[in-house]
């Protein structure tokens, strides 16, 4: 009966160090992946969300500022005529 135990074990020890090595494999497959695709965004000169959201408020305030400029000049030629 303990030569049975043993056997289970070590059954049971080498089933978790494998379980440990797949859990490593995986990791470093998802590391590998990850690199390569931040470095095919990279190449491809894809701009970051931060960046994105920068330019767009910029673009938003020189709408609003055209827009009060040009009811500006509106009001100024209202004026003269």
């Amino acid at each position: 009966m303990n030569q049975r135990s043993k056997i289970f074990d070590d059954l049971s020890q080498l089933m978790t160090n494998a379980m440990g090595v797949a859990q490593g494999a995986k990791d470093e497959a998802n590391t590998a992946m990850k690199s390569m695709m931040d470095r095919w965004m990279a190449d491809r000169d894809f701009v970051t969300r931060e960046e994105f959201d920068a330019v767009r408020a910029m673009a938003q305030k020189a709408r609003e500022e055209n827009a009060a400029l040009l009811a500006r000049i509106e009001a100024l030629e209202a004026k003269k005529k």
